[in-house]
């Protein structure tokens, strides 16, 4: 089903933003981060993300507001929150690359706009699963998921899925290795 794709999508989004958080930690302490798993979240967040899953949620978006306008009305401007959500990523980015590039930069300013597009998608996923998508589940017709399914795209998930895209292979080596120490933290 649908919303189960988006949330299981969500899940996967939530550990990509420990990750970041994670290398962030890093490069507030004055040590080196992984800057190749950084640009592989990146690359990630604009391919996947930005290509496949927000348009996705954007189809569904379309028919909460013809079926449940209220419900609608009250998660709010979804294609402006995706494009803030876009416009972030994209300062994530150029700091990333100010910092590769040995720019001048002042180590807060980067920890305020990584830390900035944490907290906003945090809050933006927050707000999808405990508002929207049971909103859509409760009003949209069992045609409408038909159609939305239609149009799915057959692109698999380019880190989660056993299509990993050979770019993204070091990341989700890190992703591992990260969730098995905190497991052996926690015993």
């Amino acid at each position: 089903m649908i919303i189960e794709l988006l949330t299981r999508e969500h899940r996967n989004i939530e550990r990509l933003l420990a990750v970041l958080e994670h290398e962030l930690d890093i490069f507030d302490r004055a040590d080196r981060p992984d800057y190749e798993v950084i640009r592989a979240i990146i690359a990630y967040f604009e391919v996947y993300t930005e290509m496949y899953h927000h348009p996705q949620e954007d189809r569904v978006f379309a028919k909460l507001k013809i079926r449940d306008p209220v419900a609608a009305a009250k998660v709010g401007d979804l294609a402006r929150e995706h494009q803030k959500g876009a416009e972030r990523l994209r300062r994530v980015a150029k700091a990333v690359d100010g910092v590769l590039a040995d720019r001048e930069f002042l180590r807060q300013d980067v920890d305020a706009i990584v830390r900035d597009f944490l907290e906003h998608e945090r809050r933006h996923i927050v707000m999808e699963d405990r508002d929207f998508f049971p909103a859509a589940l409760k009003a949209l017709r069992p045609a409408d998921w038909t159609e939305i399914a239609s149009a799915l795209s057959p692109q698999k998930d380019p880190l989660f899925s056993d299509a990993t895209e050979t770019r993204f292979e070091a990341l989700r080596a890190h992703i591992l290795q990260l969730e098995q120490e905190a497991e052996a933290e926690r015993r």
